[in-house]
């Protein structure tokens, strides 16, 4: 059914507050008439209609429904206009405002019977014959967007073998909400005489929705509402609604106060375990630090033993040398005593071959203390590691279980809570996935540590192995053209102090200048003593970061700018990172193009391309 005999299609609805407002001016000036003669009034906007003239309540209730309905937008705007006018000027005979009305149950209603999950029911929908001469109206999805300050939660159209019947059934959520937005979606159309009341008691059938609460003569009725509403609900009082929902939050609240207590005994018992490898961790320090100690104080005994025994053999050898000079000057007189004196020389010479060898074997005994010394070293620091790993394990299964245990408790107080919302039901199937994974998680851990361990000690071993073989083989090969280099980690960026000495210096002193910065800068550098860092916490976690206060950063920036303080605090950040003991130049395998470090896979990437590129050429 037409509203204007205007094309109003190619206005969108964002032009709909544009339009009711010179609209709403056009009928203050007087260029659209509303009242006629006798006290009656008529419509400017729907001169084509067969009825002309209205009731001044008639004529109102005819401009709000065809403004909330979904006409051109044109259409809305201008009833939309006409209802604020007559509200404006003509309201000393209008029906009472139609608000939102939403009153609290009365005790009758306690005991009314209502069609539960609640539901609404709409008559009176605008349908129209189509091409195949069957009836055709709304979707559920448009009569729900003009139902949306009601929050329903589904519209369902009603259809016969003809078509569209102009009949729906509205849906509403099952909790309390649900039932107020209910009885509000009631009182609306209560309140503009289109309720149940209204509809079955109507002189003429019009175009506006009529709409009510579905109760039990609905229920009963014959057709397709009646058949509708008892497939999809049942007849309850509010009464008993109430009952069923606090006997099930009743035995809700008891089912979860058991499983706090089960949860509460489990938690006792995850922190006496706690305790228990809290103390033996304790212990075994303990002993450890012992060991340690034993360890180091005879390893001390032996190298002073060894030293004492050195020093004797040293004295014995200096004695025989002595001793064997003596001889050998003396002049034998006799033949005995020439023989008696080569039989010393050669007992002489058998006492120093036995006491080189004792000083060769003491050598050899040394050196194997010194290694026994070192392994002692390497295996004290890995008991330290693993010791600390263990810990870490520890703490981080401890969070995992306490992190399942909150999780379950936040999961049953969502049950609890008995909501029906998606959001609710979502978020809740959302955090029993995430239980699930992090049990899941906490399995995985458990069986796969200790051999985690072991293999992450030797694989970090051989890569860095294979990095110093790397660098030791291609040292000569790379280049800056190439893609992957040897960049030196805390080497100076000469280019920053010799672009600014240019611009305030000649060429020549400019030269001389930035040599002599380097040089000086360069000697800062290396100098273990001069460490401008400070120690800061971040998320729990000390890091070392350069001091804003540092006199000599400070007077370097005022005095040469920010390019020659970024190019010596850069070098002081990648020595800190790189070498910080020794403060000197580190080489390390880099990515040129992408300016980072570069990883084994992509050097022996890149050698394997140059080797199949050289191989082709050759060919």
């Amino acid at each position: 059914m037409d509203y204007d005999s205007e094309d109003g299609s190619d206005i969108s609805h964002s032009e709909i507050p544009e339009l009711a407002e010179k609209s709403y001016q056009d009928l203050k000036l007087g260029k659209h008439k509303v009242k006629i003669a006798n006290g009656m009034y008529k419509c400017p906007f729907c001169l084509g209609k067969k009825k002309q003239e209205y009731h001044l309540k008639d004529l109102l209730q005819h401009s709000v429904g065809v403004g909330s309905s979904n006409r051109k937008a044109k259409v809305k705007a201008n009833h939309l206009a006409m209802s604020r006018y007559l509200e404006r000027y003509h309201t000393e005979k209008a029906t009472p405002s139609l608000q939102l009305i939403v009153t609290k149950e009365s005790s009758s209603t306690e005991q009314e019977l209502f069609v539960w999950p609640w539901m609404g029911i709409l008559v009176n929908l605008d349908t129209q014959i189509n091409n195949d001469g069957k009836q055709v109206g709304p979707s559920g999805s448009n009569v729900k967007e003009q139902l949306s300050r009601f929050n329903p939660l589904k519209v369902n159209p009603q259809w016969s073998a003809r078509g569209h019947t102009g009949w729906a059934v509205v849906e509403f959520r099952k909790d309390w909400s649900g039932f107020k937005d209910a009885l509000a979606f009631e009182k609306y159309f209560e309140a503009q005489h289109l309720g149940k009341k209204n509809w079955y008691h109507r002189k003429y059938t019009g175009i506006d929705m009529h709409g009510w609460v579905a109760r039990a003569d609905d229920y009963e009725s014959s057709g397709k509402v009646g058949d509708y509403l008892r497939k999809s609900g049942d007849l309850k009082t509010i009464a008993e609604i109430t009952k069923e929902e606090n006997r099930k939050t009743k035995k809700l609240v008891a089912n979860l106060a058991n499983e706090i207590e089960v949860k509460n005994r489990n938690l006792d018992e995850l922190e006496c375990k706690y305790n228990q490898t809290a103390m033996s961790l304790d212990k075994m320090m303990t002993d450890l630090k012992e060991m340690q100690y034993h360890a180091h104080n005879h390893s001390v005994k032996i190298i002073e033993e060894n030293e004492k025994l050195r020093e004797m053999l040293s004295l014995k050898r200096k004695e025989l040398s002595f001793r064997f000079g003596e001889l050998n000057s003396l002049v034998a007189l006799t033949e005995m005593e020439r023989k008696k004196l080569e039989d010393e020389k050669t007992k002489n010479a058998m006492i120093s071959d036995s006491l080189r060898l004792a000083t060769l074997k003491q050598k050899e005994a040394d050196e194997r203390v010194s290694n026994l010394l070192e392994e002692q070293k390497k295996e004290r620091e890995n008991s330290i590691r693993k010791i600390l790993e263990l810990e870490r394990e520890m703490d981080a299964k401890q969070k995992l279980e306490l992190e399942i245990e909150q999780l379950s408790g936040k999961i049953q107080v969502m049950m609890h809570m008995g909501s029906e919302e998606e959001s609710t039901k979502k978020k809740m199937e959302e955090m029993q996935a995430e239980l699930d994974e992090k049990v899941e998680e906490q399995q995985y851990l458990e069986s796969i540590n200790s051999s985690l361990m072991v293999k992450h000690f030797e694989s970090n071993t051989e890569l860095q192995n294979a990095r110093k073989q790397l660098l030791k083989g291609l040292r000569d090969t790379l280049n800056a053209r190439t893609k992957i280099g040897i960049r030196r980690m805390g080497a100076l960026n000469v280019n920053a102090f010799q672009s600014v000495c240019k611009e305030r210096l000649s060429k020549e002193d400019a030269d001389v200048k930035a040599t002599m910065l380097c040089s000086e800068w360069e000697e800062h550098l290396r100098n273990p003593k001069w460490h401008p860092f400070k120690i800061i916490k971040v998320n729990d976690k000390e890091v070392e970061i350069l001091r804003d206060d540092d006199e000599k950063l400070v007077a370097l920036k005022e005095q040469w700018g920010e390019a020659a303080y970024k190019a010596v605090t850069n070098a002081l950040l990648e020595l800190n990172e790189y070498n910080p003991s020794g403060r000197y130049i580190v080489p390390e395998l880099w990515n040129i193009k992408e300016d980072r470090r570069a990883s084994l896979g992509e050097v022996i990437e890149y050698l394997l391309q140059q080797w199949k590129l050289n191989k082709r050429k050759r060919a």
